[in-house]
This record gives C-alpha cells, sequence and structure tokens, in this order.
C-alpha cells in the first residue's frame, strides 16, 4: 500500500507556511529526484492505484472457467485411476487452449493501454522552477501545479495564487454553482464544502487561472476516500445485453444436452466416468468459450486502426457502438468549418467601422481571464492594443445561461463595465446606443435597426458579438450579474469561420452510411443556416434553445425526429437533446470540446473529443479525434461496423455448424453402440476448431456490412441458429449412415471418420457464413483461409501419425475421403442455398 503523509484530514485549516514546511514545497516547485522519491513512496496519482497483474498471474485466472477445472479434475482423476493416456492428453489440450485464450486477449489489452496514455490527462506543474507538462498520474505531494480555465484539479492542495477562480465541485458537494477560489491561510472550523482555500481532486475549473499546492494524491484525496460509493457499473451497450442473452441461450441449450447425454448413456448402462466425461467435452465444445477472446481481439484490432486514423480508443466498447450509431450531434466549429476564425469587422450601431468597438472588445478579451475562445483568440490576434493604461477591478466571468461576460476596469480614476456576448442579449441590457461618440436613446425604432443589422451580417455567415459598456461609480470594486444593465450598445465584432473544404464529402458519406447529423450549435440560426447551405446540407428543421426551454420531454422526443439544426443551445439543452433521440431508439454519437459539454458527452451513447479540447470534455469523452475532421470520424464508424461484422461472424459460426454438430454428438448416444466421439477427441475437434477462427477479428468485411448501422439482434441470431443448425445435423447424419453402412464401421473408424468430417464442415463453412452474398465475390484475410485450411489438413492427416492410437484414431480407407470430399461439398453448397434463402426471407419480413 502507498503511504499517506502525516496532515490532517482537513488541511485547509492548517497554516499554508505549516503545510509547506510538512511538505518541503517550495515556490520553484520539487526537484525531479524528490518528486521520483515521492512517487515511490507514495505511489501514483490514481484512485485506485494497483500494480498491473503479472502475466502468470492473468495467465492463471483463465483457469477460473468451471468447465476447465472440471475437466483438470477429471484428468486428475483418470490418471489416479491408471488412465495416463486420458490424463495427458485432456491436460494438454486444457493447456493448449487456455494458453492460445491468454495470448490474444493478453496482447490485445497491452495494445489498448498503450493507446489509452496517449490521451492520458496531463498537469502543467513546476519543477526546478520551470513549468511543464506532466501526465497527472505521475503528481506527488508537494508539487505546485499551474490551473487554467477547463482544467479538472489534478489532485487535493492548497491555493497559492489565484485571478478570478472560479470552480464547479458538484462532485463532492452537490452545490452547482460556481464556487471562487481565494489563495488565503487557515481557514479554521470550515468544512470541505466552505473550503475557499482548497482544491480538490477532479473538481473543475470554470473560469480564472491559479496556482496550488499539492496536498493529497489518488486514494487518499477526498474523491478517493468515497471513490468506491461513487463509482456506478456503466450501463451495459446493445451489444454487451445481446453478447450475454447469447451466452445466456448457448448454456441453457447446453445443460439440456447434456443432462439428455448422462441419462441416455446411464439408460445404456455405459460406464460412468467415460459418460461423464463425453457429457463435459460436450458442454465445452457447446460453449463459447473463446467469444471473450474474440470480443477483446476484435475490439482491440478496432482501436488499433482507429488509433492509425488518428483517433483514440478510451473505452474499447465504444469500438462497436460507433458502428451502432444512428444520429451524429456536433457543432459546426471546427468540424463543419475550419476553426480558424477571423475578425473581419467591427462596426457601431448604424454599420459603420468602428475603431472603439474594436478597442471594447479587445479590452473584454484581454483581461478576461475564463477559457479563451475562439472568438477571443481572433479578436486578440487582429490587432494589438496598448493596454498597460488599464488597469482590471473584477470580472463577472461568462456562463451558459448569460451568454456573456463582463470586465471592470479603470483608467485615469475612472470605472467602466465593458460586456461582450450573444447579441440579442447583450442589446436587451442596454438602453443607450453611441454614434460618432454621442449617446442616443436606445428606442424601439433603434432597437429595430440594429436587430436588422445583426440579421443581415448573420446571414452573410458572419458569427456575431455584441460589444457593449458602462461608466462605474469610483469605488465599485466588485462586479456582479445585476451590473450588467442600462448598459450603452457600442457595436458588434463579425468573425468569419469558412466552411471546411472535406466537410462537404464527409457529411455526404455519413448520410450515405446511414448517420444523420445534427448540428446542435450555440451560435444563431442565421449564421447556421448560412454554414450548411454552403455544405449543401439540407435543413429539414429548425428548433432554437429558447423553444427548447418551453417544451416538456414528450413534446421533445416528437420534435428530434424532424429537426436537425439547433441553435442557441444550452449544455442543458444538449444533454435534453440527446436523450430524448436515445428515447426514440437511436443510437447517438454527440461530438464535444467545450468545457460544459461532458453532462452531454456522458448522455450519447459514444462520447467523442478532440485532443485540443479542455481536459473537462476529453475526461468524459469514449473517443478522443488527434483532428477535429468528420473524415475521420467517418471512417471510425466504419471500422466500428467492421469490428460487429467479425464478431457476429464468430456467433454465427458457433449457431450454425458448431452447435449443428454437437447436437449431432448428443443425438448419436440415441442409436449407436458406442459413444459418437470420444471425450479426448471432442476436446480436440474443440481445439482445432477455436485454432481457426483466431485468423476472424483480422477478417475483411463485406461493403454491404460496412454501409448501414449495425445493432445487435438477437432475434435474428436465433432464427439464424434454427434455420442453418439443423442443416449441419443432416449431414451429420448422414455422415454416420455412410460410416455404418458403406463403410461397415468399428466403433475407432467410425470416431476417426466423424472427427475429420466435422472438422471440415464446421471449419470451411465460415466460407459460406462470413458473406451475406456469394463467397467467391468477398475475398476472406489471408490469415482465416490458411488457418482453415491448415486445421482441415491435420485433421484428415492426424490418423496416419504415429500417436494416433493414443488418441483412438485409425487410418481411414483411401475411398473415405473422397467420400468426404463430396459430403464436404454439398455441405458447403446447400448451407450456401439455406443461408441466400434465410436472409431472402428475412430481409422481406424486415426491410431496413
Amino acid at each position: 500500500m502507498p503511504a499517506v503523509l502525516p496532515l490532517p484530514p482537513d488541511f485547509w485549516q492548517s497554516p499554508l507556511g505549516e503545510l509547506q514546511a510538512q511538505l518541503g514545497s517550495a515556490p520553484e516547485g520539487l526537484s525531479e529526484a524528490e518528486a521520483d522519491d515521492r512517487r515511490r513512496t507514495y505511489g501514483a496519482n490514481l484512485l485506485r492505484p494497483r500494480a498491473e497483474r503479472a502475466w502468470v498471474l492473468q495467465f492463471l485466472a483463465h483457469f477460473r472457467n468451471p468447465l476447465v477445472l472440471v475437466l483438470l479434475a477429471a484428468s486428475a482423476i483418470a490418471g489416479m485411476l491408471g488412465d495416463m493416456k486420458s490424463f495427458v492428453v485432456i491436460t494438454g489440450i486444457v493447456l493448449m487452449s487456455v494458453t492460445l485464450d491468454f495470448f490474444q486477449e493478453y496482447r490485445a489489452s497491452r495494445a489498448v493501454e498503450k493507446l489509452r496514455h496517449t490521451v492520458a490527462l496531463r498537469a502543467s506543474v513546476i519543477r526546478g522552477g520551470q513549468a511543464r507538462e506532466i501526465p497527472v498520474a505521475e503528481l506527488v505531494p508537494g508539487d505546485v501545479v499551474l490551473l487554467a480555465a477547463g482544467d479538472l484539479a489534478p489532485a487535493d492542495g492548497r491555493v497559492l495564487e489565484a485571478r478570478d477562480l472560479f470552480v464547479n465541485q458538484a462532485l463532492l458537494t452537490g452545490e452547482s454553482y460556481p464556487v471562487e477560489k481565494h489563495a488565503q491561510d487557515a481557514l479554521p472550523d470550515m468544512d470541505m464544502a466552505a473550503a475557499t482555500n482548497a482544491l480538490f481532486l477532479s473538481t473543475s475549473v470554470i473560469s480564472g487561472s491559479g496556482r496550488m499546492l499539492i496536498v493529497r494524491t489518488g486514494s487518499a484525496t477526498a474523491l478517493g476516500q468515497i471513490a468506491d460509493t461513487l463509482v456506478q457499473r456503466p450501463q451495459a451497450t446493445a451489444f454487451e445485453r445481446g453478447t450475454q442473452a447469447f451466452g445466456g441461450l448457448i448454456l441453457r441449450l447446453t445443460v439440456i444436452l447434456v443432462l439428455t447425454v448422462l441419462l441416455i448413456n446411464a439408460a445404456f448402462h455405459r460406464p460412468l466416468f467415460e459418460s461423464f466425461l463425453f457429457a463435459v467435452a460436450l458442454a465445452v465444445g457447446l460453449t463459447p468459450e473463446l467469444l471473450p477472446m474474440v470480443l477483446s481481439v476484435t475490439l482491440s484490432k478496432g482501436a488499433m486502426r482507429l488509433a492509425r486514423r488518428k483517433v483514440i480508443v478510451k473505452r474499447l466498447s465504444a469500438v462497436q457502438e460507433l458502428g451502432g450509431i444512428d444520429v451524429l450531434c456536433t457543432d459546426k466549429t471546427g468540424t463543419l468549418t475550419e476553426g480558424h476564425i477571423r475578425l473581419e469587422r467591427h462596426v457601431d450601431a448604424l454599420g459603420r467601422d468602428s475603431d472603439r468597438v474594436l478597442e471594447f472588445a479587445y479590452l473584454n478579451s484581454q483581461f478576461e481571464t475564463g477559457i479563451k475562445s475562439p472568438l477571443d483568440e481572433a479578436i486578440l490576434a487582429h490587432t494589438h492594443i496598448d493596454v498597460s493604461v488599464w488597469h482590471k477591478i473584477d470580472e463577472v466571468p461568462f456562463d451558459f445561461e448569460r451568454r456573456r461576460v463582463s470586465v471592470l476596469l479603470e483608467r485615469a480614476g475612472v470605472r467602466s463595465l465593458f460586456v461582450k456576448g450573444s447579441p440579442e442579449d447583450v442589446l436587451r441590457l442596454c438602453t443607450q446606443y453611441e454614434d460618432a461618440g454621442a449617446l442616443h436613446p436606445l428606442d424601439d425604432a433603434a432597437r429595430q435597426r440594429i436587430l436588422a443589422l445583426f440579421e443581415e451580417l448573420s446571414r452573410d455567415g458572419f458569427r456575431v458579438l455584441g460589444i457593449a459598456w458602462r461608466q462605474a461609480p469610483p469605488h465599485q470594486d466588485h462586479a456582479v450579474v445585476t451590473d450588467e444593465s442600462e448598459l450603452v450598445f457600442s457595436g458588434f465584432a463579425a468573425f468569419l469561420d469558412p466552411p471546411k473544404a472535406s466537410a462537404a464529402p464527409a457529411l455526404a458519406a455519413l448520410a450515405a452510411g446511414g448517420v444523420a447529423v445534427k448540428i446542435v450549435s450555440g451560435d444563431n440560426e442565421l449564421v447556421a443556416r448560412y454554414i450548411c447551405d454552403k455544405l449543401g446540407v439540407t435543413i429539414i428543421g429548425a428548433l432554437n434553445g429558447s423553444d427548447i426551454q418551453g417544451m416538456s420531454d414528450p413534446a421533445l422526443h416528437a420534435q428530434v425526429e424532424r429537426v436537425n439544426l439547433f441553435c442557441r443551445v444550452t449544455p442543458a439543452q444538449k444533454t435534453r437533446i440527446i436523450e430524448a433521440l436515445r428515447a426514440r431508439g437511436h443510437v447517438v454519437g454527440f461530438l464535444g470540446d467545450g468545457i460544459n459539454d461532458a453532462p452531454a458527452l456522458h448522455a450519447a451513447n459514444v462520447g467523442i473529443s478532440v485532443d485540443s479540447a479542455v481536459d473537462v470534455a476529453k475526461e468524459a469523452a469514449d473517443l478522443v479525434l488527434l483532428e477535429p475532421d468528420l473524415n475521420v470520424l467517418q471512417e471510425g464508424v466504419r471500422e466500428g461496423r467492421r469490428t460487429f461484422g467479425n464478431v457476429t461472424k464468430y456467433i454465427m459460426m458457433g449457431t450454425s455448424s458448431n452447435f449443428g454438430n454437437m447436437f449431432s454428438m448428443a443425438g448419436g448416444t440415441l442409436f449407436l453402440p458406442f459413444l459418437p466421439m470420444l471425450p479426448i477427441q471432442i476436446l480436440l475437434n474443440n481445439f482445432l476448431y477455436d485454432l481457426s477462427e483466431i485468423a476472424i477479428p483480422l477478417d475483411r468485411v463485406d461493403e454491404d456490412t460496412l454501409a448501414r448501422p449495425r445493432v445487435w439482434d438477437m432475434h435474428f441470431i436465433r432464427n439464424f441458429m434454427l434455420a442453418l443448425g439443423p442443416v449441419s445435423s443432416v449431414f451429420d447424419f448422414l455422415t454416420f449412415f455412410v460410416m455404418l453402412k458403406v463403410f461397415q464401421a468399428n466403433e475407432a473408424l467410425f470416431h476417426t471418420g466423424w472427427f475429420i468430417e466435422s472438422i471440415a464442415t464446421q471449419v470451411l463453412v465460415i466460407f459460406i457464413i462470413r458473406t451475406r452474398g456469394s463467397p467467391l465475390a468477398s475475398r476472406p484475410n489471408v490469415w482465416l483461409v490458411v488457418l482453415s485450411l491448415a486445421v482441415v489438413a491435420v485433421a484428415a492427416l492426424l490418423p496416419w501419425l504415429p500417436f494416433a492410437g493414443e488418441l483412438g484414431f485409425v487410418p481411414p480407407p483411401p475411398a473415405f475421403y473422397a467420400v468426404l470430399a463430396g459430403i464436404v461439398v454439398a455441405y458447403l453448397a446447400v448451407m450456401l442455398w439455406a443461408k441466400q434463402l434465410f436472409y431472402r426471407r428475412w430481409e422481406r419480413r424486415h426491410p431496413r
């Protein structure tokens, strides 16, 4: 266990100097050597720091499968009874199966973990007097960390410096309003909620900047103490619920068949131990024990392919969910537009160019301490204005309800409040407007004229901010929201963010692939319509935030289907829109990078952010785009569908040929005078079959599968099993007939013949099932071909090997292979016909 510093739990009540002395911290921060020593002592800054289990322990964990344990116990009993052949063979096959499963999963998990580290949260820390970026997990008590708007507090600590530092700590206190933090000394008798001199892990900086001293890290933090009570098991996805349901179905069928086999063998007075081994081996053959491995490897391969396309996966199951989305909600900035915003115009209330408007906008952006928006950066990049004569007094930070920010400044003893924000909201607070330095009342006629100017700019594609000001009393030391009244309207700042050239084809590709893109923007409707028109996006309906505000949830549920443009929406309204779409049965992706986008990212089936996003958004996202490009996302959607397609191939194999063979094996006990196959032969059959399947995650997927969203359908899987499973059993019984009547097979020859036939049919049917169309028109992955043919060849050659007799095999007559080839070819032809008939009927009953 990591050590814990002997500090009082209520560290905010201690004098700061005393705390710094205990931590051995200095203004220039720790040295690298000191930090390394402390990391070894106190552990990583993680809520649940745990060393990665050794690979040996991970390997042993694969033996927890009850069927594996039963088989090992049975083999041990066989050995004690003197049957060393069964002991060696069963133990060997079990070890090979477990090793195969472990190796694939271990390699996949290591690869995905490396990807996650590439988008791990980082913090700006002072080490040796220099600021540098390091992973949050490497922070230690005594570190000095710099904070800015949009950051998450990386640990618990004391505030050393604060400039208008407002923090949302609802996660710990339940208080939804931001709390201002100050660099204060001890706060005796204060609880955590009132500790305005302290910051706590995972609380988010809404505005301002600061510097903090790390006091507690990882599980020693306030959040770490209650982490177990906060952890909620993620809601299972439709795909996860489907695979669980599939597992439950197979388990029920396995229990029925195994009990039936045991009863039949008991009725025929067959050896009890051999019958027990046969039943357990049959259960192993029926159980889709490779499903977890296939899932893990297929998803990790998908994550690796996405990484090459500059999409980093944080939650592995999101790869598959991405393929199922049929609605993508996104803002337009940076995805539909270039994201390189330029300030093009600064005009007064009459539409004339105005340097005064530019000056007021510049002052507001320069002295604002919240997270700098692209509009602020465009203003500051447009020109340079000397602000040395101005002194900041206070600030009213931006929030998404007011949609504006105000700064209180002083020059030569005169104090003024400068306001910048949404034109409609700023104009509503004004009672006067400026014209060439003269002030005029803002009557209805003037207001309508200014609104008309705003609409004209918006129709031309400009994003517009309203600029206003008012003089403040000379002794006013604080700015509050109520000061934003009786303002003087100065003019508009108009920005241009041209449509991205790559957006139009990406939108067309998403639409062609069955993904409806809905634009969820904070801009006004006219600007959004301009961009959509340039990109060729047809607006089928639009809703404004003010419309949504007055809607009940049922009313919104009805509207979201008919609307693809949402304007002037707040973060809370984004979440409502996503929840309404999900309530209508849609699988929703949400692309957000803003400071208040975390709730909407959590609400979506797949939360998507970008690498340049604030920490809050990146932490909430399931996927992180290294480039804010819809083309990248469209490739990700196809990758998700490829993953879904390959997983379902394995499941459909298990529900058709494999299940049919196991059913035949159980049915054969009714009329055969001996077991249809020896237990060790069943296990070997199962191992070879599993070996042929490990290349499925690498297989190609037909364009038809990639063309539309794919969601789990247990009804389809069940019907597929009922339609194609019996075909396999029919050919098994045909093989029984041929072996008994044509070749007059004894027990050993029968076992040999059916072993080869069952392997050939189980394995080769993948080339029929892997595509909905003709197998000749769909090219499989070369490794799938090589492994499949190699496994069939091994099965065919096994009876001729020196140790074949130990496994119960005998060399079959040469004519057998010719007959076998005919049976396999006929089987594949009938399976192809049955598959195509099934799909035709299914698509007729379930049109897309």
